[in-house]
């Protein structure tokens, strides 16, 4: 039943009416074959060039309600009408397809599958506004896990699909304020290494059908990640290492490993995310130095 799904997502392939009636028929049947081989299959349906052909599929045949109940909750969730056109599944189907124009990344697009997992159980409507969604990206991010296990998903790529999950709207945020340097850095030092496939995730979350609004949005878009390069160029947060580590600390000041060591390592970065001081040894080691007194005695 898997594989048929997977034959017509990857090979175009038609499933007969009368093979699509069966497979609802016997869906429950899926249960008497392991994890592995269907992660296996839906895996190779997300690799495909056009995913949601299979996705769709999965919901029609009634599998996903067997393998994938998250991504069924998310059939007929409603979204506000100014922003989304459509409920949160087909926007997200919507999502997956666009980002795989972009990457062969299995994971970069299972991400894309996942990232408004959280949204049916946070859904809630509030007067002048509509429906909204609070806090579903970390509540997604927090649903991972359970959801890698019960897969049997590679725990390895769990960080990267958790991070992703939890930050997607962070660089939203920053096309509808100003954008200062230190939410920049913030950004930069949260996402790290993966900041582009993050980015590549947001323009992917631009499903409206408003081509003036998706303009809009891809230009504002392209105005963080210019703003990005030039505090990445100046302050080099991507692949961040602390300018001061934790065994001078203890040197410096007379420590012991222990949580005092971690309050001055967390005042420095302060320091260099809010641009009081640059990324760099010398003046992170200055700051300690001017520092160093103070936040002693208030541990004392």
């Amino acid at each position: 039943m898997m594989r048929a799904v997977r034959f017509a997502s990857q090979l175009r392939f038609i499933i007969k009416p009368d093979a699509i009636e069966a497979i609802r028929r016997k869906a429950e049947r899926i249960g008497i074959v392991s994890a592995e081989r269907i992660t296996d299959e839906f895996l190779k349906i997300l690799g495909s060039e056009k995913p949601s052909v299979g996705l769709k599929l999965l919901y029609d045949t009634g599998l996903a309600k067997i393998l994938f109940p998250e991504l069924v909750d998310m059939v007929g969730v409603e979204q506000r009408k100014d922003i989304h056109h459509k409920d949160v599944f087909l926007h997200t189907l919507r999502v997956v397809d666009n980002i795989s124009e972009t990457t062969d990344d299995v994971w970069l697009r299972f991400t894309a599958l996942v990232h408004d997992i959280a949204k049916p159980r946070t859904k809630a409507f509030k007067e002048a506004i509509g429906w909204t969604f609070h806090g579903h990206e970390e509540l997604g991010a927090r649903m991972m896990k359970g959801l890698f296990r019960r897969m049997k998903l590679p725990m390895d790529r769990l960080p990267y699909v958790e991070k992703l999950v939890r930050l997607h709207l962070r660089p939203m945020v920053l096309v509808s304020e100003e954008v200062t340097d230190s939410a920049v850095r913030r950004l930069l030092f949260e996402a790290g290494a993966i900041i582009d496939d993050l980015m590549r995730l947001c323009r992917a979350d631009i499903t409206s059908q408003n081509p003036d609004r998706v303009a809009r949005y891809l230009k504002n878009y392209d105005i963080v990640m210019q703003k990005m390069r030039e505090v990445e160029e100046k302050d080099r947060l991507r692949n961040w290492q602390p300018p001061v580590r934790g065994d001078e600390i203890m040197a410096i000041c007379g420590l012991e490993s222990g949580p005092i060591v971690g309050v001055l390592k967390k005042r420095i970065e302060e320091a260099i995310l809010e641009g009081e001081i640059p990324n760099e040894h010398d003046a992170a080691l200055a700051y300690l130095l001017n520092i160093k007194d103070q936040v002693l005695q208030e541990k004392v």
